[in-house]
């Protein structure tokens, strides 16, 4: 028998569930998960001697601009599938849908929690709010546990509408993953979900805008 594979396969485990622990969002806590972890680590390895290209690297241009840049257009482009994904319903804009998804999702939970859950600000959170109460997709009530509160829960009506617009949402999404192949939207999954831990925090804490930039050179430490 050989004991060192053993040993190392042993110490594999180790360190997957070691990450599943710290983020187990990202890997199902199985066998699969276990596979999916294996060959992103070999992926990982595989292309990290292979730098790629981005516009303007000739030029100087910092890897940093190009992600801050391509993240920006990306984004666009996924609002333009969904615009086309509500097109003759009943919603406004992707907000909308993305709001009753994650009540529906989610569960019932404070106004705050729900514009926090989708990184809005207060104002333009509550326009959307607003809008979903009054168009009945949305119902509000008091908590119980605090009186001053008000809860948010979808509809029926709401959990109807949303129903008859997934499927091309679910179309819309599955454009925006375009042609990555599974092994490259784990790991697109995996560096995204470090970059939303990095930001969320900073985020939450509602830092006034002339203070930004200076509070999070200050505080945080950007390392690779």
């Amino acid at each position: 028998m050989n004991y060192t594979l053993i040993k190392d396969c042993i110490d594999l485990l180790q360190e997957f569930e070691t990450e599943v622990r710290s983020n187990p969002d990202l890997y199902p806590g199985n066998i699969q998960g276990f596979k999916t972890w294996i060959s992103a680590q070999g992926n990982m390895g595989s292309n990290s001697l292979e730098e790629p290209y981005w516009e303007g690297k000739e030029n100087g241009r910092t890897p940093e601009s190009a992600i801050s840049t391509l993240l920006v257009h990306l984004n666009r482009y996924a609002k333009t599938y969904s615009k086309s994904a509500i097109l003759d319903s009943e919603f406004s804009t992707q907000e909308d849908f993305i709001y009753l998804i994650n009540l529906k999702a989610f569960g019932e939970m404070t106004k705050m929690a729900l514009i926090k859950k989708n990184i809005h600000d207060k104002p333009v959170g509550m326009l959307i709010i607003a809008r979903l109460l009054r168009q009945g997709l949305i119902e509000q009530t008091e908590s119980e546990i605090d009186k001053r509160s008000k809860l948010i829960r979808i509809t029926e009506r709401g959990l109807s509408i949303l129903e008859k617009q997934m499927e091309k949402i679910r179309q819309a999404t599955n454009i925006v993953a375009g042609n990555l192949n599974y092994n490259e939207k784990m790991e697109l999954i995996r560096i995204l979900n470090k970059l939303d831990r990095f930001h969320y925090p900073i985020f939450s804490r509602n830092i006034h805008s002339d203070q930004l930039i200076n509070t999070v050179y200050e505080e945080y430490i950007l390392k690779d």
